[in-house]
């Protein structure tokens, strides 16, 4: 009997999906405007909990004034859930919403 050889690789264009495998959408917190928080308490907020520069914290309070709402964060359901929540703390009004 001869030696056996390895089958050789292939190689593919694509890489194999599962297709049962969907990328984890991810989730937005929202912040809505209200007519009893300064806007200079929520760009307070939006510094002190997130961590955003003046400068940032301020573009997304002018949205959630001008707008009506800014999207604040995105990431995981459960950490848009706990940031909705810190929101609520703070005495804002915020949901969470999947992203499109």
């Amino acid at each position: 009997m001869g030696a056996m050889s390895a089958p050789s690789p292939v190689e593919l264009d694509e890489p194999v999906t599962d297709d049962l495998t969907i990328p984890a959408t991810p989730w937005i917190t929202v912040v809505w405007n209200d007519p009893v928080n300064l806007m200079s308490y929520v760009t307070f907020v939006f510094q002190k909990y997130f961590g955003y520069s003046k400068k940032k914290a301020e573009k997304l309070m002018l949205e959630v004034h001008e707008d009506g709402r800014s999207a604040v964060s995105s990431g995981s359901r459960e950490e848009m859930e706990r940031d909705v929540q810190a929101m609520h703390e703070y005495g804002l009004w915020a949901t969470l919403e999947k992203q499109e």
